[in-house]
């Protein structure tokens, strides 16, 4: 039986990698927007994870004709009032790199005794014939105040999850995939998918 394909909405290799470790398993063909010639800058308008995934997997959905798997995911740290949020990936300004980023994180939670913060992660599949699939993942932890680690993108390692002592990007790759938003919302997305499989008969 020929494997539907389904084409991640995200040009980020860190998520493109976790993204097709995680639903390597469910039976059906992961490819990338690179794979399809699709180089478009998708813009993020939304004032909610959901609403953010949601335009970037409609968008890859009607120029690839496939269904489009796109996640919206950032930090959300208490004592910033929700921030950085749906601006996770520009907090700071444009043009920073991920490190630069966590340094202007870590400045403005300087002298800050309240560092708890989650990271959340939407996944939205859309379907060429409407049909839409969305899961949530969030996982708990605190900032802190030195970065340490490297396998890790974006604010892991300034992020330690809750019952650890080491930040996210100090852990391996499997213990990363078991706790992290992402890995907790795509288990939940596989789960829905297995079913929407089933149901359609794909």
């Amino acid at each position: 039986m020929i494997k539907t394909k389904y084409v991640l909405a995200t040009a980020n290799p860190g998520k493109i990698k976790e993204m097709c470790g995680l639903l390597s398993g469910l039976g059906i063909d992961v490819i990338t927007r690179e794979d399809l010639g699709i180089d478009i800058e998708i813009e993020e308008t939304g004032n909610t994870f959901q609403e953010n995934s949601l335009l970037k997997a409609e968008a890859i959905c009607k120029l690839s004709g496939l269904p489009a798997i796109a996640d919206d995911s950032g930090l959300i740290v208490d004592v910033l009032n929700g921030g950085p949020g749906v601006d996770s990936s520009s907090y700071g300004g444009l043009g920073l790199t991920a490190d630069e980023r966590c340094d202007f994180l870590l400045k403005n939670l300087e002298n800050k005794e309240q560092r708890k913060a989650r990271f959340v992660c939407t996944i939205v599949c859309v379907f060429p014939n409407g049909d839409m699939l969305t899961a949530v993942g969030e996982c708990h932890g605190v900032i802190t105040t030195i970065p340490a680690g490297s396998n890790g993108f974006g604010y892991d390692s300034v992020f330690k999850p809750d019952g650890y002592e080491v930040t996210m990007a100090q852990l391996t790759t499997d213990e990363k995939n078991r706790i992290s938003h992402r890995g907790v919302a795509l288990r939940d997305f596989a789960d829905l998918l297995k079913s929407y499989i089933a149901g359609k008969k794909i």
